[in-house]
């Protein structure tokens, strides 16, 4: 360490004395005391300006066309083409603005370098100059807020009624997804105070809320239904979290104590994208952009867009939550048991009973009349 150190202030010390030769040099000129040294020097800097300003714009221009290959496809979900559009919309403004004022820039270098001789011209101010650098800037500027806001406005605005509520929510190192079942299209409520994780109630659902009985979970994949508005609610069950589904151009973050949503209209299939892509084992992904802990890397689950038929059946083929842990039937008040009783698994009664029982696991058998 000691050594490059020592090294390093060699170099500046270097680098210094080089800078100071050249001022003198400049204030030479300044002076009027005109050197040749000084002309040659100037006339590299304006060339090597207009060489950079060559290589600069091909180097860009190669660098964009080759970074074609890993944009991301076109997007598949409604507001995500208006999305793309508004962003491209505004990268084409930004790249004209760019590349006249460096052109300018560069090119103002080379024409006004320094010529033995040459007096320059000095004006103190430049009304209509002034008015035109700042009206246009203004002009462009009131365009992108104008068409982002709109954009904001529609993308943030309430989820249609009729769309599917799925939660979504994020723990080290997952996600896990609940789904309103196919009873009512409505989330049971919940409560962090009832997680946990030994009883298979990873969400802290409530089931003292009657919605919350035909609600099912799943943590290896995501589906939802082709052109039917999806509306996300998101929480975090530990730290921060973000959901990011790139395809869809969703990006929504996961906070601890305060839900978030987010809702996306799906417009191509996964077998759709497959198709378009040629990519047969391509799949929809959530993942997850903040950095949570060790095991974020591994925060990624498949979201899968299927046409209504293939939806529906894969529906009707999950079990709800309260029939995959029969147990949990003592969380339930007694008033809502008869209800909650058609989600438990049955023991066939006596013919000639009038009291149907109801088998739970690890807490023996309820009445319900």
């Amino acid at each position: 360490m000691i050594y490059a150190v020592g090294l390093l202030s060699i170099v500046f010390l270097a680098l210094a004395i080089m800078v100071i030769v050249r001022v003198q040099k400049i204030l030479k000129g300044v002076n009027g005391e005109e050197s040749d040294d000084y002309a040659v020097n100037v006339n590299a800097n304006a060339i090597a300006c207009l060489v950079f300003l060559i290589l600069g714009t091909i180097g860009a221009v190669w660098s964009f066309m080759s970074s074609r290959a890993y944009f991301l496809p076109e997007a598949a979900s409604k507001h995500g083409k208006v999305t793309d559009e508004l962003f491209w919309f505004s990268m084409g403004l930004l790249t004209i603005a760019c590349v006249i004022v460096n052109v300018l820039i560069f090119y103002f270098a080379w024409k006004y370098r320094y010529v033995k001789g040459k007096q320059a011209t000095f004006y103190p101010d430049n009304i209509k100059l002034e008015v035109i650098w700042t009206v246009i800037p203004m002009i462009v500027m009131a365009a992108l807020v104008f068409t982002g806001y709109r954009a904001w406005t529609d993308i943030m605005s309430d989820a249609p009624q009729d769309a599917q509520v799925i939660e979504i929510m994020g723990k080290q190192f997952g996600w896990q997804v609940r789904y309103p079942g196919v009873s009512d299209n409505k989330l049971g409520a919940f409560n962090f105070k009832l997680i946990n994780d030994t009883e298979g109630n990873v969400f802290g659902i409530d089931l003292s809320d009657e919605a919350s009985f035909d609600d099912f979970t799943n943590s290896s994949e995501m589906h939802v239904q082709v052109g039917k508005p999806v509306l996300l609610k998101i929480r975090a069950r530990d730290v921060l979290h973000s959901v990011f589904i790139p395809h869809m151009r969703v990006k929504m973050d996961a906070v601890p104590g305060m839900p978030t949503k987010f809702w996306f209209i799906p417009e191509k299939t996964t077998d759709q994208a497959r198709a378009d892509l040629g990519k047969p084992n391509f799949d929809y992904e959530i993942a997850c952009t903040e950095v949570c802990g060790q095991g974020h890397f591994g925060m990624r689950l498949r979201l899968i867009v299927e046409d209504e038929y293939s939806f529906k059946k894969w529906m009707a083929e999950q079990k709800p939550f309260l029939t995959e842990h029969p147990e949990l039937i003592s969380k339930v008040p007694d008033n809502l048991k008869a209800k909650a009783a058609k989600y438990i698994p049955a023991v066939e009664a006596p013919a000639d009973s009038t009291v149907a029982q109801v088998q739970t696991v690890g807490i023996g058998t309820a009445s319900i009349k």
